[in-house]
């Protein structure tokens, strides 16, 4: 189903005009993926409660089997960890998101800083740097954060 990892990697290295729908369906998928799981790379692993979060934000984002979700997150973990920038991620998303998307990948990314009860600093650079890149406002951004938090923190005591 998906394409190799090295042939995800030079589509977002080396773009080009003739990917099928497919291939850029998958393009995007991965790029919304490596975002998520950037939130929490600076974590020493990616607890269960972050990782039930990202896949339910993927799950709710792209109608994919379960199997498919597994080796998505997987390909993304592996993407993170070799990422030195967002941008090769953002641009694709600016490409093929709309406005009310962007928005809800921001949710998500917030959402997954809150799946452990506990934001620290990288978690907020990363979802703002994102944030920016993604032309999402402040008052959107801030809109997202609000929501997750709420969401978050929903019968049980913030920290």
């Amino acid at each position: 189903m998906f394409q190799t990892l090295k042939d995800l990697f030079d589509s977002f290295t080396q773009p080009t005009p003739s990917q099928s729908p497919a291939e850029r369906a998958h393009t995007v998928q991965l790029a919304a993926a490596v975002l998520l799981v950037e939130v929490v790379r600076f974590d020493a692993a990616m607890d269960d409660a972050e990782r039930t979060t990202v896949v339910t934000a993927l799950r709710s984002k792209f109608a994919l089997s379960d199997d498919e979700l597994a080796r998505l997150l997987e390909l993304a973990v592996t993407t993170s960890q070799t990422a030195y920038d967002y941008q090769r991620f953002t641009s694709s998303l600016n490409a093929h998101f709309s406005q009310d998307q962007k928005i809800q990948l921001v949710e998500a990314m917030w959402q997954v800083a809150y799946a452990d009860a506990h934001l620290d600093e990288n978690e907020m650079h990363t979802i703002s740097k994102v944030a920016g890149l993604l032309h999402v406002t402040h008052g959107e951004y801030i809109g997202a954060k609000m929501r997750a938090k709420e969401a978050a923190y929903a019968g049980r005591s913030p920290r």
